[in-house]
């Protein structure tokens, strides 16, 4: 059973031990792929919720969905903002040092920093797939909130099947930001997002798509979770 406090001392429960693996990145556009090695690391089971965001932050953007569900119309940087202030609260090292140009390029990681941050792009799908090698790690319907379920609105977190590593809505209901820039040499500051959202097609519902936009962007079916390193 997922405990679904909105305190930000009880963060620490939720988040789930990865193991160390690797995993096979593809990019259907370019029509390559890659092995990334994943680092044992710690990740949330939920998406960040309302009821969190707004107990570090003060206040939640977006429409009045219920603490449970997950926050949405959260930009990159409104993410990576999060993540410092819930380390803060914790009383650990944050892990990002914010830049001042509205791309986001100077934001950098803080190396060794124990604090809250993003997963990167590979640690996602690694942890989305739990050990499977499909297009999605069980029955789109049993795990995912989507267009053809959702009723046209998220739904409160953990309201679908994990999968094999306890992780819920990794597909479907919000898609989820990553640390990673999508393809600087194409796309410049445009920063990956992953999982595919509540009002969705099940050909965006796959462990191994991508999607990106800008670092400012804010939408009604975009969220993300949090992840620690060690």
């Amino acid at each position: 059973m997922v405990p679904l406090s909105t305190a930000p001392d009880a963060v620490e429960e939720l988040l789930l031990p990865i193991p160390a693996g690797e995993v096979v990145l593809r990019d259907e556009r370019a029509r390559t792929e890659r092995t990334a090695a994943v680092a044992a690391f710690r990740l949330s089971a939920v998406p960040v919720t309302r009821g969190l965001y707004r107990a570090v932050l003060g206040t939640a953007p977006g429409a009045a969905a219920g603490p449970l569900a997950p926050v949405t119309e959260v930009s990159w940087t409104d993410a990576v903002r999060f993540c410092n202030a819930l380390s803060r609260a914790a009383g650990r090292t944050p892990c990002y040092r914010p830049g001042t140009d509205p791309d986001a390029v100077g934001t950098a990681a803080v190396p060794g920093a124990d604090g809250y941050r993003l997963p990167t792009e590979a640690e996602w799908e690694y942890a989305c797939r739990a050990g499977t090698a499909g297009d999605r790690y069980g029955d789109l319907d049993a795990i995912a909130w989507h267009r053809g379920n959702s009723g046209g609105a998220a739904h409160d977190v953990a309201t679908r099947a994990p999968n094999a590593w306890g992780l819920h809505d990794m597909i479907g209901n919000v898609w989820e930001w990553c640390w990673d820039v999508y393809d600087p040499a194409v796309y410049g500051p445009y920063r990956v997002f992953r999982g595919g959202g509540w009002q969705d097609v099940p050909r965006a519902l796959r462990a191994a798509c991508r999607r990106k936009s800008h670092p400012t962007l804010r939408i009604d079916d975009l969220g993300f979770r949090v992840a620690r390193s060690g």
